[in-house]
């Protein structure tokens, strides 16, 4: 057995990521991998592929794939999936089948979680990206900084982790999960969750999502609702023959994000997409809203939920209230109540969140890692599906900015520094998990 004695104490040796790695990272940029929900089914998605490109390259670090395979059916059931999804599954063919999972392990399959470190990324993108580059200095393409830039610095720290602390591979050992269905509103339903389930988890598990090198032990979960208004359509020449949606909508998005915000105590209000219709001389009588409301914990949650339902009827009577008289809107503001329902497209999913006394002590205390601050808020994941699992330890950690680096933007990019600096904190977080398990075993 191995000793701590034996381990390297200082000076490891930074993870760059050298020209096999770029050319990894450009290889898999080139790839088209964003799913169906985010391209209508309209594209080709190359997710099969690019996740035996990655294998390819972890296969030099001694790594194998123990589990390749799109999840069946069985998975979406229940009131987690989103609505999306379920109609995804039933409208675009082949949706399920041309959205796999990987798993690679590095080490015995006799280890158990106790002695194993999880890394999750995912390979599905937004859809939208200029041509992948690479000036030297900055990648530029779809999934530089979320996930793929990510994925290809873990190649790079895990390869000078392995370099220096013996036992790594073998008495001690790593998952890859490289996941679909992340991005779209899939919330990991058919990726993550599924695998979580099978058991491919570790003592530590480490969401390889943009964190600014900072640890984060929280994600927020997030629900969907629609405001739908189904009334009578009229004409230019007499409006207020018909329910005017337009207006009724839009009072209600305008008293939603007054009212609502202040009671999202650890989470976000989105007031998000509105639509009534395109015409000028038209009263459209239907229409719908829709909001996406975060939260840290599932109290809060059904709190939101509470909350929503107090703020749209408010909103109906302030409507009713401010528009009766108005011989125009006097139709709308007499049924508002009746024409208007609130539905739900998402909602019920976990959230990780709480202290994790043993995370922070290996991360921050042993590993030197730089914690997120407590006062900023966290943000959604596929890390919520990890929540309250016994025996294990989630944080998210990542390098870049959603925001900063154009995540979900034309011009999304990586700069080489910082993938290079998140490839040298993986090296520090996986020597630290070794030497502490080693010293467990001795």
């Amino acid at each position: 057995m191995s000793r701590t004695s034996d381990l390297p104490a200082t000076g490891l040796t930074p993870a760059l990521l050298g020209e096999a790695d770029r050319e990894l990272l450009l290889r898999l940029l080139a790839l088209r991998t964003a799913g169906p929900l985010e391209t209508g089914g309209r594209e080709p998605v190359d997710l099969w592929e690019a996740q035996r490109v990655y294998a390819e390259a972890a296969a030099g670090l001694g790594f194998r794939v123990v589990h390749h395979a799109a999840a069946g059916p069985g998975a979406l059931t229940g009131e987690q999936v989103p609505l999306v999804v379920r109609e995804a599954v039933r409208t675009v063919p082949g949706f399920l089948d041309s959205q796999p999972n990987m798993v690679l392990r590095l080490g015995p399959d006799a280890l158990p979680p106790a002695a194993t470190v999880m890394f999750n990324v995912h390979l599905d993108t937004v859809a939208g990206g200029g041509p992948p580059s690479f000036d030297g200095r900055r990648f530029h393409g779809r999934g530089a900084i979320d996930a793929k830039g990510p994925a290809v610095a873990l190649l790079a720290g895990l390869r000078a982790a392995l370099e220096s602390v013996p036992g790594l591979g073998t008495e001690v050992g790593v998952l890859i999960q490289l996941v679909s269905g992340e991005e779209g509103g899939a919330m990991g339903v058919f990726g993550t969750k599924v695998l979580a389930e099978q058991g491919y988890l570790g003592r530590l598990n480490v969401f390889c999502e943009p964190t600014g090198c900072r640890v984060l032990p929280r994600a927020t979960a997030s629900m969907t609702a629609r405001l739908r208004v189904e009334g009578r359509d009229g004409i230019d020449d007499a409006p207020g023959a018909g329910h005017n949606a337009t207006v009724l909508l839009g009072f209600l998005a305008q008293h939603l994000a007054t009212v609502l915000p202040p009671q999202a105590t650890d989470g976000q209000v989105c007031v998000a997409g509105l639509h009534t219709g395109d015409l000028h001389n038209k009263v459209y009588g239907t229409g719908r809203l829709l909001l996406n409301l975060s939260y840290g914990s599932p109290a809060s949650g059904e709190a939101m939920e509470r909350a929503l339902a107090e703020a749209v009827r408010t909103g109906l009577e302030e409507f009713h209230s401010r528009f009766a008289g108005q011989p125009l809107l006097a139709l709308t503001a007499r049924e508002a109540a009746s024409i208007t329902t609130l539905e739900w497209l998402k909602r019920g999913l976990p959230a990780l969140g709480g202290e994790d006394a043993w995370a922070e002590e290996l991360l921050l205390d042993g590993a030197g890692l730089d914690p997120w601050p407590p006062e900023e808020p966290a943000f959604t994941c596929d890390a919520i599906w990890l929540a309250e699992r016994p025996g294990t330890s989630t944080v998210v950690f990542g390098p870049g900015d959603l925001g900063a680096n154009q995540a979900h933007a034309e011009g999304e990019f990586a700069d080489l520094a910082e993938l290079d600096r998140y490839a040298a904190a993986l090296t520090r977080l996986l020597t630290t998990f070794a030497r502490n398990r080693l010293d467990q075993g001795n």
